[in-house]
């Protein structure tokens, strides 16, 4: 008698291959969401064949949570885990990944690149992958002078997690860095390599569908791609936000000053205001993300070539957004929009409409059960929350409605700001855990008449509040930090 792994082998055989392609802090600055500076010809490649997530949302906007949320199906405030050091199978271990459920129904597992947060004390998780994990370098350089003369950078030092109880004690990397060098000198290049390899592999070593999961790092800080990248970019047709200071009537722990972004050299708080070094950010952010598209493109070409786009699902995910300027803040960790906004697009051959988008409301958690229906599978278990939706429906006919609202959280101190965001407004409530509701700060912003959140509306909209405040209450309270 075939052994039960045989057997869910063979009833996958001829099903999708699955390809996800992460891009660390890519917000929708694409051609395909009509940036007019993007210069991301292979992304708006896939989203001309496939669907467009118009109003897709993080869960949180860091990098830890956010993968956490991808890869459990479940919210921060479900498994209470906010922060980047803490991996999540301390507080479940027997957690089942999306690529571990996939593997335990037939598909053969591989990580490529930046697919969990490895650093500050975080790792990779081995129960995920039927091949061995290939990591690679975030923060990279290769100038010595963006390092003080070639020496362990504080950010090089965390993600890497070399001398953490040091760490201030360590000179800052560069910002920026634009090497003329070629494509697999910087880690992204190097990440398409071993996707190429593995897709060629694949062919030759099983008839079992594989379910590839591929990282990239850029944009992600520091800003360091090859010369031609920079060049694609002409630095005079960046213009700074035209407000840069915090909404109106805003708690003032709503948002943030430094942080991420002063962890590199030359910047500090007060230099960043200056319009030079804003515009110079701006470069660096779109010249990393042209980088990233070009290496996602030999990926997309290499399907292409092998005759594997037409049995291959291909999902195009940013972790979360990214702040450049607005409210005066720079790279993530807010509630506000800039933050939480991501690219979600979708190429499932046979059933997505080529050159389609939806402006469904989507969340990261719901990618894990929309590829477990689109495989054939059932919806995953757990043991884990599992708090996302399907859309499987949206995927069919982008007109259909799976949800009339979107969730996520950031944390200050002690208080958890959870966040509803509907077609028109987003709330986001300020309390402590278990706390009562009397305790709370709110804000209210109206995106129909106010899309850059200039004025908190929560006294303004008292009939508006109470309505989403009752969205709000639907949803379980957030867990204690663990």
């Amino acid at each position: 008698m075939a052994s039960f792994a045989l057997m869910i082998q063979v009833s996958a055989k001829d099903s999708p291959n699955i390809l996800l392609i992460l891009v660390d802090d890519l917000k929708p600055v694409l051609g395909c969401y009509g940036d007019p500076l993007a210069k991301t010809p292979n992304i708006d490649r896939l989203a001309a064949s496939g669907l467009r997530f118009e109003s897709a949302y993080c869960n949180q906007s860091v990098c830890a949570p956010s993968r956490n949320n991808l890869m459990l199906g479940s919210r921060s405030t479900s498994i209470g885990i906010y922060g980047l050091g803490r991996h999540f199978r301390d507080v479940f271990p027997e957690a089942v990944t999306m690529p571990q459920y996939f593997s335990q129904h037939g598909w053969i597992s591989a990580c490529m690149g930046k697919v969990l947060h490895t650093g500050h004390g975080n790792h990779d998780d081995v129960h995920s992958w039927d091949h061995p994990a290939y990591l690679d370098k975030v923060v990279e350089y290769l100038n010595p002078e963006s390092t003080e003369g070639g020496q362990l950078t504080r950010e090089e030092a965390y993600f890497t997690n070399q001398k953490l109880g040091q760490i201030r004690s360590l000179p800052k990397g560069y910002a920026w860095e634009n090497a003329d060098v070629g494509d697999e000198a910087y880690a992204d290049g190097r990440i398409a390599a071993k996707v190429i390899e593995r897709l060629e592999l694949h062919q030759s070593e099983t008839n079992s569908p594989f379910f590839i999961m591929a990282g990239f790092v850029k944009p992600h800080l520091p800003f360091t791609a090859p010369q031609k990248y920079w060049d694609m970019h002409d630095p005079a047709d960046f213009s700074v936000m035209a407000s840069q200071t915090a909404p109106e009537w805003a708690p003032a722990f709503a948002g943030k000053r430094g942080g991420e972004i002063v962890n590199y050299a030359p910047l500090t708080v007060e230099n960043i205001q200056e319009i030079t070094i804003q515009r110079k950010l701006m470069h660096g952010y779109y010249a990393a993300a042209s980088y990233a598209d070009a290496q996602i493109g030999k990926v997309l070409n290499t399907l292409d070539e092998l005759k594997l786009s037409d049995n291959t699902i291909v999902v195009l995910w940013g972790d979360h957004g990214w702040h450049l300027g607005d409210h005066g803040y720079w790279t993530k960790h807010t509630n506000y929009e800039q933050a939480n906004r991501i690219p979600i697009i979708v190429r499932a051959p046979g059933l997505t409409i080529p050159g389609s988008s939806t402006q469904q409301l989507a969340e990261t958690v719901d990618i894990y059960p929309t590829l477990a229906e689109l495989a054939g599978l059932m919806r995953p278990q757990g043991p884990q929350p599992l708090d996302g939706v399907s859309l499987v429906p949206v995927l069919k006919k982008p007109s259909t409605s799976v949800r009339d609202h979107s969730y996520h959280c950031y944390p200050r101190g002690k208080r958890i700001g959870r966040a509803i965001r509907t077609a028109r407004y987003r709330m986001v409530e300020w309390k402590q855990p278990d706390a009562s509701s009397e305790t709370a700060v709110y804000e209210l912003y109206d995106y129909a008449e106010d899309p850059g959140e200039t004025r908190n509306l929560a006294q303004a909209r008292p009939e508006a509040l109470a309505e989403l405040r009752s969205i709000l209450a639907s949803h379980p309270e957030a867990s204690e930090r663990k």
